[in-house]
């Protein structure tokens, strides 16, 4: 899945008609037969291309870091993501907390532990059981965290996801929770884009490159083997084999509930959004017969739980429902519908305790828990007491037991954590985040703007309460509209102490393509339907201006990877929207994307240049091939990370190349670490962030005083 990078961590409806002023006359492309000059851009790590971003860099660079501000928002955003007194996020293994942790004295971060007991306490003890900083100096190199997977049930091998400088390909490395050490002559998967899950205690069920003909065509792992303890990778036991052909490759899982149930799955994913489920049966794998879009999601009490993207009999798509393991094993099962959401409803995800499931559940972008029982006359629910107009995820959750952790955040509300017995029991606060700005002058409004096609769509505004409605005040507008991914409010300390305290207002979009209104929101920007989404976000830039909060010429707009294809597209339709446009390691070349990095396994997003329909509207809204000569555009700033084997940074320097060769300006970064997210370590997500800040401020704000 194509993943955020935001800027920062990110009321009645009013239907106030949209603008009558047109768009920007319709983009002419480029023609597609002329050979592109810029595909020497695409050798990744090649010496001519490498050399081109290092003179961009040296020229970029000092534009920003030379502005009298950048050294104050630079320390802001250091001390706010170094700060000590953050909320360690508890994540609960071999009948611990554990917390992966990143300060000023550990920028790369440390996996540590506490007893359950004193997690609760204002100042736990903790006790380090990995640092990478140190590993990353003894080794030589620069290791990013990228999780850990536990043998159930005792949580005490684990397999240590560790990634170099942030990319998405792993070395899993066996660590034992009792030791606190690597176990000696233990397991060790070389890197890879790869998964592996426990199986026993001496068998790995291993999705990685195994050799040539292994790996799909958008670079993941489609066969898997059964790696035993001390057993030469070579000598691994081929278990199920998917297509070279298929998005997203092959998997394996195991899915196991609190009262001894286990169920050892398969998921091949010929698509991005839809795939096929095998369960084992007496030793043979054997298929489910699912909708392509509806997929386990957990186990409680021996009920399998599915999430849905489509219909699945009289479950409706967004749906949660299930059905008995042990009808699911024999073939023969209809789905039982557990939570079924209305049209302004989503289910945003699923955790699972000893005997619940718990649901984080958003109307209208405005989020609640539920807690679902399964019992002998059916699922029972309760709504969670908790905070209104907020967001809420389940931060840890185990089938040991019931013990549930839930986070609770707001534009204007530190995040706060919860504890509570999903079984009995209110949820009690037990940690909060100490505010990281001055919010007592704000306030969040939500809006609807009207798109091209009559479609309400919801925005949040978060600004001073005394802001003089006359289009004069500074705002920065962010969406993402792909994948079903939802944005939701959320306290961000950088967002805040950057922006809004310096008279700053910020934006949130939940514009199509998104998950905010369930899978309806996300189809109705699929392929070559995507205009639509491009159209939603152009609707509320216009409903801003119309309103007043802002003006054009106040307007700056940011989104990463598929929000950076949307930043593109909105640079290159609706030049004269924005003042300033951020473009985080993005999508641009949307006729060669399918050959960049893991491109083709998002056909199923964007559609495929081989269907002449799909290639055809490409053409249309790819922003590298509909640039302008002579356009008035703002000048735009693209960042991007060399390390991203995700999208890639190609997409990036071709933009800002043609750029250069129409004569238009642009600032272009390219970070060396820190792979699609831009944060391999504090310091580098600091730079990120007061680097993009810097260039609002010029764009938005005008000249340091």
């Amino acid at each position: 899945m194509l993943a955020t990078t935001p800027l920062l961590a990110q009321t009645s409806p009013m239907t106030t008609p949209a603008p009558t002023a047109a768009p920007a006359a319709a983009p002419t492309p480029v023609s597609t037969d002329i050979a592109d000059p810029y595909i020497w851009l695409e050798d990744k790590d090649g010496p001519k291309a490498l050399a081109w971003v290092e003179a961009e860099n040296a020229k970029t660079l000092p534009r920003l870091q030379n502005d009298p501000r950048y050294a104050t928002l630079y320390a802001e955003a250091l001390a706010i993501g170094s700060a000590k007194d953050r909320i360690p996020m508890p994540d609960q293994r071999y009948g611990r907390i554990y917390n992966f942790w990143r300060d000023a004295d550990h920028p790369h971060g440390i996996w540590r532990w506490t007893s359950e007991a004193d997690y609760a306490s204002p100042a736990p003890k903790w006790t380090v059981a990995l640092d990478l900083d140190a590993l990353g100096t003894a080794e030589g190199k620069q290791w990013v965290w990228k999780g850990a997977t536990c043998l159930q049930p005792e949580d005490r091998r684990c397999l240590v996801a560790l990634s170099e400088g942030g990319e998405d390909a792993i070395t899993y490395r066996e660590f034992d929770l009792a030791t606190g050490a690597f176990v000696p002559g233990g397991f060790v998967l070389p890197k890879s884009k790869q998964g592996a899950t426990w199986i026993d205690a001496d068998t790995l069920f291993v999705s990685r490159d195994w050799g040539a003909g292994t790996m799909t065509t958008s670079s993941y792992p489609f066969v898997v083997k059964a790696v035993k303890r001390g057993q030469p990778l070579d000598q691994a036991r081929e278990v199920f084999r998917g297509e070279a052909s298929d998005q997203l490759g092959t998997y394996a899982n195991v899915l196991t509930d609190g009262s001894g149930n286990r169920a050892v799955m398969i998921q091949r994913r010929p698509t991005f959004f839809g795939g096929k489920t095998f369960i084992e049966v007496d030793g043979a794998f054997k298929p489910l017969d699912l909708p392509a879009r509806v997929f386990p999601a957990g186990m409680v009490d021996g009920q399998i739980v599915f999430s849905l993207s489509e219909s699945w009999g009289k479950a409706p798509a967004g749906a949660i429902a299930s059905a008995p393991l042990s009808a699911v094993r024999t073939g023969r099962f209809t789905p039982t519908v557990v939570f079924a959401p209305n049209a302004r409803q989503s289910v945003d995800g699923t955790a699972f305790t000893k005997g619940t499931m718990i649901a984080a559940i958003y109307d209208n972008v405005r989020g609640r828990a539920v807690v679902f029982t399964p019992g002998a006359g059916g699922w029972t629910s309760k709504a969670v007491a908790l905070p209104d107009n907020v967001s809420i995820d389940v931060a840890s959750a185990s089938d040991r037991n019931d013990r549930t952790y839930l986070s609770v955040t707001g534009f204007l509300q530190p995040t706060t954590l919860w504890a509570f017995d999903a079984k009995a029991g209110a949820p009690r606060e037990i940690k909060a985040l100490p505010p990281k700005f001055d919010a007592s002058n704000h306030m969040v409004e939500q809006f609807e703007a009207t798109s091209s096609d009559g479609t309400k769509i919801p925005y949040f505004v978060v600004h001073r309460k005394d802001i003089a409605l006359d289009g004069t005040t500074p705002t920065i507008m962010t969406a993402y509209g792909g994948f079903e991914i939802s944005m939701t409010p959320a306290y961000s300390g950088g967002m805040g102490k950057l922006w809004l305290e310096r008279g700053g207002s910020y934006v949130l979009a939940n514009i199509r393509g998104g998950g905010e209104f369930g899978p309806a929101w996300h189809d109705a920007g699929r392929k070559t339907k995507r205009q639509i989404i491009y159209d939603d976000f152009a609707a509320v830039g216009r409903d801003l201006i119309a309103r007043k909060l802002t003006s054009a010429d106040k307007l700056g707009i940011y989104g990463g990877s598929n929000g950076g294809l949307l930043m593109g597209v909105e640079f290159t339709q609706h030049p004269e929207l924005w003042k300033a446009v951020t473009i985080q390691v993005p999508l641009l070349d949307m006729l060669r994307y399918q050959k960049i990095a893991a491109g083709e396994s998002w056909v199923d997003e964007y559609g495929s240049v081989e269907n002449p329909d799909e290639r055809a509207f490409l053409a249309k809204i790819s922003p590298y091939h509909n640039i302008r000569k002579g356009v008035a555009y703002p000048e735009p700033y693209i960042w991007t990370t060399t390390k991203d084997d995700r999208v890639g940074p190609q997409h990036a320097r071709k933009f800002a190349a043609r750029l250069k060769e129409y004569g238009l300006p642009y600032y272009f970064y390219e970070d060396t670490a820190g792979g699609h997210s831009g944060d391999a370590d504090i310091a580098q997500a600091a730079r990120m962030q007061a680097l993009q800040m810097t260039y609002f401020m010029q764009k938005l704000v005008g000249p340091a005083k």
